[in-house]
């Protein structure tokens, strides 16, 4: 067990009110963009946290598809899925959720709370037009989250699907499959420091303000 107490040092670039500023959806951007620069692995990585109908939570990782600011009508962070999953099927029971970006490699994580709510029909086919055709294909063949007795049986349908829409041929969005936008209303932002003296700023809002309220946290 001696690997898993090892103490590691986090270093001291930390995060000041002034380097973090008074937009979170341009500093949550920044932080994309140097975790994109920094060769992470799926940047755009998120673990999104849900509750079901029985109040049970679940977690899993999903892609950020979209990062609209206040400046879009569309303000909120966007992800797909399909409406049947079992977190399809979580967010029509409750649309509270949390999304994490975990970026350990840069010493930094973002968690994001918010509720999701369904895109328009528009914003989910260009997001499944966007994906490449494999992808679109899976999509089409997996219930996903359902039970299935082989992975022989999904290669079935796999191959199915690809002799119905060979390379080039248009498919069309399923109608399980869409595009949820997630509306903020907390971002904490974590930086990593020394002595495990972390750095935590929250930038808040109520459903009556306009503006962001920045609050530092003590780690």
């Amino acid at each position: 067990m001696e690997s898993l107490t090892r103490h590691t040092d986090y270093g001291n670039e930390g995060l000041t009110e002034a380097q973090a500023g008074t937009d979170p959806y341009a500093l949550l951007a920044a932080w994309i963009t140097v975790a994109e620069s920094a060769d992470i692995f799926e940047p755009n990585a998120m673990v999104l946290s849900t509750v079901g109908a029985d109040g049970s939570p679940s977690s899993r990782t999903v892609l950020l598809k979209g990062l609209n600011d206040a400046s879009s009508p569309d303000v909120g962070l966007e992800f797909v899925t399909n409406y049947l999953s079992q977190k399809g099927r979580a967010l029509a029971a409750h649309d509270r959720v949390s999304l994490l970006f975990p970026w350990y490699g840069l010493k930094r994580q973002v968690i994001v709370s918010g509720r999701a709510q369904r895109t328009d029909a528009i914003t989910s086919d260009a997001f499944f037009d966007r994906r490449p055709h494999g992808a679109r294909l899976a999509a089409i063949a997996s219930d996903q989250s359902e039970p299935v007795d082989s992975r022989d049986t999904l290669d079935e349908r796999m191959a199915v699907l690809e002799d119905q829409y060979p390379e080039g041929e248009h498919i069309p969005r399923p109608e399980k499959w869409g595009a949820f936008r997630v509306v903020p209303d907390r971002f904490e932002f974590w930086a990593g420091r020394s002595k495990r003296f972390h750095d935590r700023l929250v930038f808040a809002r109520s459903e009556t303000s306009t503006g962001w309220t920045v609050t530092r946290l003590q780690p």
